[in-house]
């Protein structure tokens, strides 16, 4: 599954040239929490989201510093959070250097990109335009819309081998090359290799959704650090 599969395309976006207000509004009447900002060229140079307004409206409320106290105080980065509590244009409150995925990147990669940055969406651009945007909301849309397979009691186990083989290669990081499967009518024995217990609990996962595989065994040890030239 790629970014292109699950990705709102009906993307609400703004110029640099819009307000803070402009943008507030149309989050409110497109329900949405986050616009894309675009250069004059229709190129992502930003984005502005909810938590970029609310950070305003939490800001508002501070005492302001004493002059002779900011003397003391003051450096560029309080000029520049000046700047993005108390400008009313677009483009100096956005966050810059946007993080952007292409239509063929896979989900997982989707999945990793946002817990790794902490980010809640990530826009996706092809030729230098945004064709969609991927959020979080759209990733639990992904995978509560996955099937279980369901396998034929009468298939045979070289057949159930190459089920299970498909599904374990799906996981993330999981190298099928590093693995030994073993079927034997209702069990299912997998040994082999694997960076991290992450993987392997994975791809205890990928086997869980298959429905008539019987008894699942995985152990998978860990690949040492020489491997990787660490």
């Amino acid at each position: 599954m790629q970014a292109q599969d699950i990705m709102t395309r009906n993307v609400i976006s703004a110029n640099v040239d819009v307000t803070v207000e402009e943008i507030a509004a149309l989050m409110m009447e497109n329900h949405i929490s986050g616009v894309p900002i675009l250069d004059e060229d229709g190129a992502v140079t930003g984005l502005i989201s909810e938590g970029d307004l609310m950070r305003r409206v939490e800001g508002s409320g501070s005492a302001p510093k004493s002059w002779w106290l900011s003397l003391f105080s003051w450096s560029e980065s309080t000029a520049r959070d000046f700047i993005k509590m108390r400008s009313h244009r677009a483009k100096d409150i956005m966050t810059r250097n946007v993080h952007v995925v292409a239509p063929d990147t896979p989900v997982a990669d989707i999945a990793r990109l946002l817990e790794k940055k902490r980010i809640k969406r990530v826009p996706v651009v092809e030729n230098d335009r945004v064709v969609g945007i991927v959020s979080r909301g759209n990733l639990m849309q992904a995978l509560a819309s996955i099937p279980k397979v369901t396998l034929d009691p009468s298939i045979s186990n070289r057949e159930k081998r190459e089920v299970v083989m498909g599904a374990l290669a799906q996981v993330p990081g999981l190298n099928p090359a590093h693995l030994n499967v073993v079927v034997e009518g209702d069990r299912v024995d997998v040994w082999g290799l694997a960076d991290s217990d992450a993987v392997e609990k994975a791809a205890s996962v990928a086997l869980d959704n298959i429905d008539g595989l019987g008894e699942v065994s995985v152990n998978l040890g860990r690949i040492p650090n020489y491997v990787w030239g660490i």
